[in-house]
């Protein structure tokens, strides 16, 4: 009697959800989302890119919930890693669902290590981060030629047991010139305040956004010395993207110009 054979391997992929519209997924991951079996999904996944994703597929992928956010409880990491591993090897189409983009903060480079060393192929489809979202409410960007020439992406939540960033060394970047974007930084944002106003000073200019793009998004401006008492007023917590640069300044004079020219206009015209 022959042996039955051996399942077939697929490749998982690691997929970008993006920050929770779902208009901003990409075709890639619209694809691969519907050819999957199985799906691991992530806590900060909006339920809006699933429904609209998976819409009229009929069998639907099993949907497997893997919650992992910052000060709550969570699916431990390991367990994570041998669910995806024992997935693939069973035979399914594996996708593991994160918000954002995979490789920003989202543990991408563990996983895809424990998939190769178990001889699993892995492709990463990229998504939207919620920094560039959340700059992208703000109605400005991570970079401008005159006030920005460069990007910072952090996170404020340090591992457990960890020294977290140098704050002295990142806050002198932003100094020279940085936009310092934050991730995971709102329950930190007093300790993070204090160790970075030595060096840009409370005058510095801040924002906060909380669930860019979708339609519960927020957001707050203030400066470096008023932000954590701006974030306790407002009630702005997680998910949430602090923005810390010049680059606020300017998109707050552009605001200011688009308001002013109709009137402007206006006088011209009279």
């Amino acid at each position: 009697m022959p042996l039955p054979a051996a399942p077939v391997l697929h490749t998982v992929h690691l997929v970008g959800a993006g920050p929770g519209d779902p208009e901003l997924l990409t075709l890639k991951a619209l694809r691969v989302l519907r050819q999957a079996t199985v799906i691991l999904v992530d806590d900060l996944v909006g339920e809006q890119v699933l429904a609209c994703a998976l819409e009229g597929l009929d069998p639907a992928p099993r949907i497997v919930p893997v919650g992992k956010r910052g000060g709550c409880e969570s699916t431990p990491q390991a367990f994570i890693e041998k669910l995806l591993v024992r997935e693939a090897l069973a035979g399914e189409k594996v996708v593991r669902l994160k918000g954002g983009d995979p490789l920003v903060f989202g543990r991408a480079g563990e996983e895809i290590a424990a998939l190769r060393q178990a001889g699993i192929p892995v492709e990463v489809v990229n998504g939207i981060t919620a920094g560039l979202a959340a700059v992208n409410a703000l109605g400005t960007g991570w970079t401008d030629r005159r006030h920005a020439q460069g990007v910072m992406l952090v996170t404020g939540h340090p591992q457990t047991g960890g020294a977290g960033p140098d704050w002295d060394a990142i806050g002198a970047a932003a100094a020279s010139g940085l936009t310092l974007v934050i991730y995971m930084g709102v329950t930190q944002a007093p300790r993070l305040v204090e160790q970075l106003l030595p060096r840009l000073g409370p005058d510095w200019p801040a924002a906060a956004v909380q669930a860019a793009s979708t339609p519960g998004q927020r957001q707050v401006r203030a400066t470096l010395g008023t932000l954590v008492d701006t974030l306790a007023r407002e009630q702005l917590g997680s998910p949430a993207v602090l923005v810390l640069g010049r680059v606020l300044e300017a998109a707050a004079l552009a605001q200011w110009a688009a308001q002013a020219a109709p009137a402007s206009q206006a006088q011209a015209s009279a």
